[in-house]
């Protein structure tokens, strides 16, 4: 058995070195709310901070991941000043008072989003079923997306009189292309596995039962073969580079993670290993044997 942590709105199942998080708010499709996100941030804090866990799986429980924002305050639900919940204005009146009024203004997916994009590990999206609005958003920072021939996708944000949010007007175009994202946005539809895998949101479509199995394969190869420091600076490279004006800039990253890294432990034994033709035991941490110059991006604030 694996380790296992108990959240309100989320699983949190630790086993073979591959944590696969769970959205677990069935009957209601897995619909996203305010508990959720703070679960899910909290989840980020942790897996980063555990070195047992090399990738993460995240999917839903049911029949749906995520049919998107909770709908029970109605016509209120995307006006935060007037919705029901005393604890969610409390949340945002913090905030805003120890911060900046800005502040209180973040979009819970967003926040989510954000945390996700600074992750340290790779990060699998299973789309098991529905995944509509920040259902599908909040996947759009990790890393690859499998799904079953049984979802659904929808940007469904035009049709709520709303805009796309979780800084997906930032990932969406890099993910499929900016002709695509704006198509998907334009029109608000909801649209089958086999558009989203032509579109290029997914990389590929598994029977519902099938569908686990490969997400844990890709997430198993990267847990068994890899240094964790290699993984965690690749990602970051990878993610960084996108706002990068000119391939210089990765060079001079490059140049500085080759030297630091190769002088470490992993860089050896990851040589040693293919030479002895053996199963490489890779020690360093992505928690706490990260370059010097790591993180090398500004620190970015809302304001």
């Amino acid at each position: 058995m694996g380790d296992r942590v108990d959240y309100e709105t989320i699983l949190y199942d630790v086993e073979d070195h591959v944590l696969t998080i769970t959205l677990n708010r069935p009957d209601q499709l897995n619909s996203f709310t305010t508990k959720m996100m703070r679960d899910l941030i909290d989840a980020a804090d942790r897996f980063d901070a555990d070195d047992d866990v090399r990738a993460v799986i995240f999917t839903g429980a049911g029949r749906g991941f995520c049919a998107g924002a909770d709908l029970s305050d109605g016509a209120n639900t995307f006006n935060a000043g007037g919705r029901s919940n005393e604890a969610e204005r409390a949340e945002r009146a913090a905030l805003a008072g120890a911060n900046s009024e800005l502040e209180g203004l973040r979009d819970g997916g967003g926040r989510l989003t954000l945390r996700l994009y600074e992750c340290r590990k790779p990060l699998i999206a299973a789309i098991n079923g529905p995944a509509v609005g920040v259902g599908v958003t909040m996947t759009l920072p990790m890393d690859v997306r499998l799904a079953s021939t049984k979802a659904r996708i929808g940007f469904v944000f035009a049709r709520r009189g709303i805009v796309p949010e979780a800084c997906s007007s930032w990932f969406l175009p890099r993910v499929v292309g900016v002709s695509q994202a704006l198509e998907w946005a334009y029109s608000g539809e909801v649209f089958d596995a086999d558009e989203a895998l032509r579109g290029g949101l997914v990389k590929s479509l598994h029977e519902p039962d099938d569908l686990l199995g490969a997400a844990r394969a890709i997430a198993g190869n990267i847990a068994a073969n890899t240094s964790a420091v290699s993984v965690a600076m690749i990602r970051h490279m990878m993610w960084k580079m996108l706002g990068a004006d000119h391939p210089m800039e990765a060079h001079k990253v490059d140049s500085r993670a080759i030297r630091a890294l190769g002088r470490g432990a992993d860089a050896r034994e990851g040589v040693v290993s293919f030479l002895e033709k053996r199963q490489a035991d890779f020690t360093l941490s992505a928690h706490d044997d990260m370059p010097e110059f790591f993180p090398w991006w500004d620190e970015r604030h809302f304001s």
